[in-house]
């Protein structure tokens, strides 16, 4: 086993540290700031992180005896040798995350759901802890039928434009016969009136189409 030992992790050389997804920080003793490089072992963390595709977050790797005493870990604990590793599971699906670390070589396993981490190590098989709760996967929202806002559909328009120009038309008709009857002094008007009441005829007309174009066209997209 290769290992290596610094009093701080600050003294790591430059170019030595070959794990890319992780830093000296990460690795040392929380409480001392101590670093013992045990390399088989952090192959294996990097091989997880390699197979996830995700970050690791590093809750515990290395402890330093005195700090393992003070945080009441186990005398012989896997920290002491660099060999273990407490995961932050807030990003991971515990049983992927289990799987996968089985396959990278992991053998010992902590399962801690109410602190919210696994520890997976290089001791011998075994596993202690309750498995974390299933997490529901909640299913993706029904999509509702797409359903034009009254305001804005093609048919109401269609149907609104042909409303207004048969009113029109109606108005000129009425108009035209009111000035034709009292008002002569503009009778030169009333031409034009005709020729107005045939433009909102057209418009009512050009309506009623778009209204039943659109009534066609959402009765082929299944919409109506």
């Amino acid at each position: 086993m290769t290992t290596t030992f610094h009093r701080n992790w600050r003294d790591v050389p430059e170019g030595t540290w070959r794990w890319p997804n992780f830093s000296p920080a990460e690795i040392a003793c929380r409480g001392t700031g101590k670093l013992l490089i045990n390399e088989p072992a952090l192959d294996k963390p990097q091989a997880l992180r390699d197979r996830l595709g995700k970050p690791l977050i590093v809750r515990c790797a290395y402890r330093s005896p005195e700090h393992n005493l003070a945080v009441g870990g186990a005398t012989r604990s896997k920290h002491l040798e660099g060999a273990a590793f407490d995961i932050a599971m807030a990003n991971h699906d515990s049983v992927a995350f289990e799987a996968a670390a089985r396959e990278v070589g992991f053998l010992g396993f902590g399962f801690y759901p109410r602190s919210g981490f696994m520890h997976v190590d290089l001791g011998q098989a075994r596993q202690w802890g309750e498995r974390f709760p299933a997490r529901p996967v909640p299913f993706a929202p029904e999509t509702p039928p797409v359903r034009e806002i009254l305001a804005q559909s093609r048919t109401m328009k269609g149907g609104g434009a042909a409303g207004v120009a048969t009113l029109g038309a109606a108005g000129v008709e009425v108009a035209q016969q009111v000035l034709t009857e009292t008002q002569t002094a503009i009778l030169p008007l009333v031409p034009y009136l005709d020729t107005l009441r045939w433009v909102f005829i057209a418009v009512a007309l050009g309506g009623i189409a778009v209204t039943i174009y659109a009534r066609l066209d959402d009765w082929k997209r299944g919409r109506r």
